[in-house]
């Protein structure tokens, strides 16, 4: 634009220049007559002065002109001077302009680094008061101890337990199942109410972690046992008993080898089989619910882990026959008392008189235990599964029985109708000639299942058990066998079942248990004595169960036994319902009270009765309420 207004300027100076030098001369007036121009010396030099003055005039406007130019050319410099400077900067405007983006963006992030640091800052802070505040509550009252290498877990809880019974049973918080009296007996004519803290428990967990496995030793223990100076009169005394005493190798390959007692692998467990996860009712009673198969035991176990999906386990645990048998000679040895040199139990408990199916008076003194001896351990093995909804488990058991056999044990009649020497020429006994030892292998099979629903909140199960010398895995420990006439043991078919009910939430859990455990007939004829020997036979005599008797030698502390009441058990079952409220559950430990009511019968196998023609198939019940008041330690 400043480039056409200079042109412009400098071609109306020179237009202007132009129109006056070329102006015409004005012509003179006319006159009347023409005269011839005469050119003097003073028009000539008037006209060199018209033209001097017409070349000064055109100088100056050259001059002017020129002037112009270079005033333009001072433009032209000053307005591309201007360009360049404007140029500069608007490149420098924009290049500042680059540089506050960036500096605002290197503000912008700045800033945000800033405000992550005071987040952090924060967030360190309060992880450090998280810290020093768990670390306190660490110090004052730690979840668990460590010790060179190792961390030591203490456990169990503290307990206030009560129990009334509607018909005696002469047992403190843990319930006799298999001993329920018959109608006749004075017990059940008396109720009984026992307040105990013998199922106080303390437990202890060790573990300790190298490269490749994991090392651990548990030990529990409550009070539910008695020594000699035991009793509920003034100091009690009670003693402490072993629950569990086992060390474990848990390896990173699926691997876990555990020796110890522990609980049997026959007891149903919640996660694949491992240890500290058995699946225990939920009830006051320490000997459980009737149904639910168990023992705690000496054993070893190897298990292996497929995925968590999938356990393979086996074990080796520690054998004991339970027998019960009537009317045998004592042509058969099984085991004996215990041997107090051995620590074992060896006392002997109060002695009994009554008669036999003869009609004679026969006294019985009870073992306080007795130990079998056994030729081998049992074998558990088992499978258990969970594919994604529920957990599963089979499992099988085998033990071997042996006793001793002596074929001039018993003393022969003699009478017309049964005479005879002993066998092997050894006159008519008893003696040992002959004895030679005779063993029967046993076992059974079992299932368990457990299913989970409604957000964990209800829990349902199944379990149950069959076969022949399992018994005493029941709670009710019925009996593993019996024994024939000859002094051979006879092993007894057994069935135990259980269901499970129970519902779970942050305070209050409640359940249901139904179960029920069977041991059939087995008996035989001892043609030696004419009478029907074993477990459970329809010819034994029934007939005073239903008649109570007056106390034994002694006074009251010895009620008088049923005579003529053999009354083994053919069937015992249990419903029980019960719940625990929990009023504290937080680092300080845990308070929780709870009820149970069981109502439990035991029915007996028929016997002669009332009449040849009928026979007496007796039963004994029993109504019993719980209540628990419990300190789990955190």
């Amino acid at each position: 634009m400043n480039s056409v207004w200079k042109w412009c300027a400098i071609l109306f100076l020179a237009t202007s220049a132009m129109a006056q030098t070329s102006t015409p001369p004005k012509k003179a007036p006319k006159t009347s007559k023409a005269r011839p121009a005469t050119l003097t010396a003073a028009d000539v030099q008037a006209l060199k002065d018209a033209i001097a003055s017409q070349q000064a005039a055109l100088a100056q406007q050259q001059q002017q002109i020129q002037e112009l130019r270079d005033e333009l050319h001072r433009k032209d410099q000053a307005v591309s001077q201007a360009q360049t400077v404007a140029t500069d900067a608007a490149t420098k405007a924009d290049a500042a302009q680059a540089q506050a983006s960036q500096q605002q963006a290197s503000v912008v992030e700045l800033k945000s680094d800033v405000t992550d640091l005071k987040t952090n800052i924060n967030n360190t802070a309060l992880t450090l008061q998280e810290t020093q505040k768990n670390v306190n509550a660490s110090m004052e009252s730690p979840a668990a101890l460590h010790f060179k290498g190792i961390t030591i877990t203490p456990g169990g809880f503290l307990a206030a337990e009560f129990v009334r019974r509607s018909r005696a049973l002469g047992g403190d918080i843990n319930t006799p199942m298999n001993s329920l009296t018959m109608p006749g007996a004075a017990q059940s004519s008396l109720s009984e109410f026992f307040g105990s803290g013998r199922q106080s428990r303390l437990s202890m967990l060790a573990e300790g972690k190298l490269n490749d496995v994991k090392l651990a030793g548990y030990v529990e223990a409550d009070f539910l046992s008695a020594g000699v100076t035991s009793n509920n009169n003034q100091s009690n005394s009670y003693t402490l008993r072993q629950r569990q005493a086992w060390g474990q190798a848990a390896f990173n390959n699926g691997f876990t080898f555990t020796g110890g007692q522990m609980w049997s692998l026959v007891t149903e467990t919640r996660k694949g089989t491992d240890n500290r996860s058995e699946a225990l009712p939920l009830t006051i009673d320490p000997q459980y619910t009737v149904g639910f198969s168990w023992a705690r035991q000496l054993g070893l176990r190897v298990s292996k882990n497929f995925g968590n999906k999938v356990w393979l386990a086996a074990s080796m645990e520690n054998s004991q026959a339970t027998v019960t048998t009537h009317g045998n000679g004592n042509n058969f040895l099984i085991g004996s008392a215990g041997a107090g040199g051995g620590l074992y139990n060896s006392a002997i408990t109060n002695c009994t008189t009554v008669d036999n199916n003869a009609g004679a008076p026969v006294t019985t003194c009870a073992l306080a235990a007795s130990y079998s001896f056994n030729p081998s351990p049992d074998f558990v093995v088992k499978a258990a599964f969970e594919p994604g909804f529920g957990h599963y488990e089979v499992f099988g058991i085998y033990s071997r029985f042996r006793d001793r056999i002596y074929p001039c044990g018993e003393v022969l009649l003699i009478s017309p109708a049964i005479t005879g020497p002993c066998p092997f020429g050894s006159g008519t006994g008893p003696n040992g000639t002959g004895a030679f030892n005779s063993s029967t292998n046993g076992g059974g099979i079992g299932a368990n299942a457990r299913w989970i629903f409604a957000n964990k909140h209800v829990e349902f199960g199944l379990h149950g058990v069959t076969g022949r010398g399992v018994g005493r895995y029941g709670t009710s420990t019925l009996p593993d066998a019996s024994v024939k006439a000859n002094g051979s043991l006879n092993l007894v078919r057994s069935y135990q079942g259980l269901a499970s009910l129970e519902w779970h939430g942050p305070k209050l859990d409640v359940y249901l248990y139904g179960g029920g455990e069977y041991a059939g007939r087995a008996s035989t004829y001892d043609t030696v004595t004419n009478a029907y020997v074993g477990y459970g036979s329809p010819h034994f005599n029934n007939t005073g169960c239903y008649t109570e008797t007056a106390p034994s030698i002694g006074g009251g502390f010895f009620p008088g036994g049923l005579s003529k009441c053999t009354a083994d058990t053919r069937v015992i079952g249990e419903g029980t319902i019960g719940f625990w409220y929990r009023f504290y559950n937080g680092p300080k430990g845990r308070f929780q009270w709870g009820p149970q009511y069981s109502y439990i019968t035991r029915y007996a196998w028929s016997g002669t009765g009332f009449s040849p023609a009928v026979g007496a198939a007796p039963h004994g019940l029993d109504g019993m309420i719980f209540t628990s008041f419990r300190y789990y330690l955190p």
